[in-house]
């Protein structure tokens, strides 16, 4: 992911021999790519950056929540659990203003159950989890939650600033830009970093040893590149679904593939069930209060298990025309993500939905959706991921640097005789790749390469204005160039 690199090392060595016609195609390419990853560095890495750094203090946040939070998430071991129906009356006393729509139960010695409202103590969109001894009944706390992943204030504040940094939909756009771009400087580094000529293969893995300024910042910089590129490509691409503009044309374009995420139906009487739900939308009922025979949560959970529903659970409590839904939440890799759907009157099995029945591309997009989150593979998820945003960080750093270290100094000006008529010693930048890049590129290649782009701009909205912008950048930047070397001053 180079910001800028336009020279190759004198040290390297040409690479075995190649097919001519393909040699030339590269390097024909090369200037180009080069001059797009230059443009899209300069100006869109500040965003990354910030991405970078918010996404690290998120990947940090599950662990950081445990600790924060430990009162509320824990308890001293008892001798034995009492009914949930006990828990959940325990956390309606202390909260009567507050609705319960679901119950997350202790999944393990020593965890508090979460007993979650709809409650005007916290703010639309959230509900107020309120945490109980599932030994005693007592109120250990109550925290604000947020999503189906259950994020208590800490976390939530990071996955907020690195969705839309506080500034609701106006900041999506940041994040949007981001993630559009992402890919794209990525795969063109990736090209650039593995088209160099270099005198080993260990070059193109690890940093070159004893190589000195310019030169020993491209080598790291391509070199972490490398290994990271993949992990970043990934990020671009789930980071996208939850977009507003892209994410829209993606979630339609599973559609149409028919690889939406199915929903177990707990409407009663046989009505068509409602809709899916999103990450970032709460366990929540379906309208108001269920009226009539209830066979209550404990009885509905032990049908549940009765079918092999069971372990880490959230039961959705019935709603007027709806019945329990309890659905497994263990999204460690192998996932446990089977739910049922039980009659509140009779506790009869309505409808199963297994994991293993959901579409192929339902399941790919909820791990990469996953994996994203840091919650696929657990902690190694959240270390892997806190080290790509560190990796990502670094790169914009070195890929900065080296900008800096091409700017024009006054041996380099003395060397090339100060044709440009620029004052020795004035503060400059590195140049980018000289325009007029796309002219190399033989027709053949450019216009498969412009219809792909128009395509993929039309997809990504984001990255199609703001390629646009960047093209009527440069001319204009290219007629200010040709205006001032033909004024008498120049």
């Amino acid at each position: 992911m180079a910001i800028d690199d336009p020279v190759r090392g004198s040290a390297d060595t040409p690479e075995a021999s190649a097919a001519p016609e393909k040699r030339s195609t590269w390097s024909s390419l090369r200037p180009l790519v080069l001059r797009l990853h230059f443009y899209a560095g300069i100006l869109i890495a500040p965003l990354l950056l910030v991405a970078a750094g918010s996404g690290l203090l998120y990947a940090l946040s599950f662990q950081a929540e445990k600790i924060v939070y430990g009162h509320e998430l824990t308890t001293d071991v008892g001798e034995r659990k009492i009914p949930l129906d006990s828990q959940v009356a325990a956390a309606r006393k202390a909260h009567p203003e507050g609705t319960v729509t679901a119950v997350w139960p202790s999944a393990e010695d020593g965890a508090t159950t979460r007993v979650l409202m709809s409650s005007p103590e916290v703010e639309e969109g959230k509900s107020l989890a309120v945490f109980v001894d599932p030994y005693t009944a007592g109120i250990r706390g109550e925290l604000p939650s947020y999503g189906s992943s259950g994020a208590l204030p800490l976390r939530t504040w990071t996955d907020e600033l690195h969705r839309d940094l506080h500034l609701g939909d106006l900041g999506r756009n940041y994040s949007e830009l981001a993630a559009s771009w992402l890919w794209v400087v990525a795969l063109g580094g990736l090209l650039l970093w593995i088209g160099r000529k270099r005198a080993s293969k260990r070059a193109l893995l690890v940093p070159e040893r004893g190589a000195k300024g310019r030169r020993r910042t491209l080598s790291w910089h391509g070199s972490v590149g490398l290994w990271a590129a993949a992990g970043l490509v990934l990020l671009s691409a789930t980071g996208l679904t939850w977009s507003k503009y892209a994410g829209e044309n993606i979630g339609a374009v599973q559609d149409q593939l028919g690889g939406a995420t199915p929903v177990v139906s707990a409407t009663l009487d046989g009505a068509a069930a409602g809709g899916g739900e999103h990450e970032g939308h709460g366990d929540g009922g379906h309208g108001g209060a269920h009226q009539g025979a209830d066979i209550g949560i404990d009885n509905a959970v032990a049908a549940a298990a009765g079918v092999g529903v069971e372990g880490r659970i959230s039961v959705i409590l019935p709603a007027e025309g709806s019945g329990y839904v309890v659905k497994e939440t263990d999204a460690t890799f192998p996932v446990h993500l089977d739910s049922v759907a039980i009659d509140p009157a009779d506790a009869r099995i309505m409808d199963e939905l297994r994991f293993a029945d959901h579409p192929l591309l339902a399941k790919l997009t909820r791990f990469g959706i996953d994996a994203h989150m840091g919650v696929l593979f657990g902690l190694v998820n959240q270390l892997v991921l806190a080290a790509l945003m560190v990796a990502l960080i670094m790169l914009i750093v070195w890929g900065y640097r080296m900008w800096w270290q091409r700017r024009p100094t006054r041996d380099r000006q003395s060397a090339a005789g100060d044709d440009a008529g620029t004052p020795s010693g004035s503060f400059r930048f590195g140049r980018p790749v000289p325009r007029g890049a796309w002219r190399r590129v033989p027709v053949t290649a450019m216009m498969p390469l412009a219809a792909v782009t128009v395509l993929v701009g039309w997809f990504v909205p984001m990255l199609g204005i703001s390629l646009l912008v960047f093209l009527a950048v440069d001319i204009a930047l290219g007629l200010v160039a040709r205006a001032r070397r033909r004024s008498p001053a120049a």
